[in-house]
């Protein structure tokens, strides 16, 4: 399985797994991407995160990283792994003090992440101990699910169903499903995950354009457009490039160069 998150799939030194671990009010899934590029060697990964947060543990380090309303270039070299937990939005809170507004586009020290008992798990089978890790994650990560309120609920489901509903194309929209007022839904999403509403909506629409035409690099701009809710062509355009730094049919080459080798 992969994420629609990561734009540029299918470099055959990156290997990614992806599964979950229960906790399922705070973890929506567990993602491990193991990559052995050649000496001298780099494979950019194009990532565009979805609007949660993402607990990142690496040889040596654990990072909180928030949500970025611009495509994020990761460039691997050498041999390595990193474990990543995507989380739900009522997880910040939960692991730091920090207002989320600030790691918008940003990161900090995971303190009390369980980094060597990570490391140990992945340094056993070529990093392939699925279920020694999700011991390990579960371990941390269960107790503080259980901590999860109403308040936190409510965003998880707010999140959810502006990812899922793909007629949702306006905040009211959304707030209208969810029983709220507008300016409650604003609240509610920017305390948990530092962005707004409107972000959750254009991050699910933008996702699934770029996947669609890295994948499938045949369809139709102005239909895809409009399959997606966008005014016209050029309005889509315009989006598509102020946040992932290039144009559609620049994604659309790409992917049929991927297609080919």
């Amino acid at each position: 399985m992969r994420s629609r998150g990561h734009l540029n799939p299918g470099d055959p030194e990156v290997r990614f797994d992806r599964f979950g671990i229960g906790a399922d009010g705070l973890v929506r899934h567990v993602w491990v991407v193991r990559w052995s590029v050649p000496d001298g060697r780099t494979r950019p990964q194009r990532v565009l995160t979805y609007p949660a947060f993402n607990a990142v543990i690496m040889p040596g380090e654990a990072g909180l990283y928030g949500p970025d309303r611009r495509v994020s270039v990761r460039t691997l070299a050498g041999t390595s792994w990193a474990v990543g937990i995507l989380l739900r939005p009522a997880a910040a809170p939960f692991l730091t003090d920090t207002p989320p507004e600030r790691l918008v586009a940003s990161h900090e020290p995971l303190v009390g992440a369980p980094l060597g008992a990570v490391l140990e798990v992945m340094e056993r089978a070529d990093g392939t101990d699925r279920a020694g890790l999700v011991e390990v994650l579960q371990n941390w990560l269960g107790p503080v699910a259980e901590r999860v309120d109403e308040r936190g609920c409510l965003v998880n489901e707010a999140c959810r169903i502006a990812e899922e509903r793909a007629d949702l194309l306006r905040t009211a929209e959304l707030a209208d499903v969810l029983g709220l007022s507008e300016r409650r839904l604003e609240r509610l999403v920017k305390a948990y995950t530092g962005v707004t509403p409107k972000w959750l909506i254009e991050c699910r629409r933008l996702q699934q354009a770029a996947t669609t035409l890295f994948t499938r690099p045949d369809p139709d701009l102005a239909t895809l457009a409009d399959e997606l809710g966008y005014a016209d062509q050029a309005h889509f355009t315009r989006r598509y490039r102020a946040v992932l730094g290039e144009t559609p049919a620049q994604t659309r080459r790409a992917g049929r160069v991927a297609d080919h080798g």
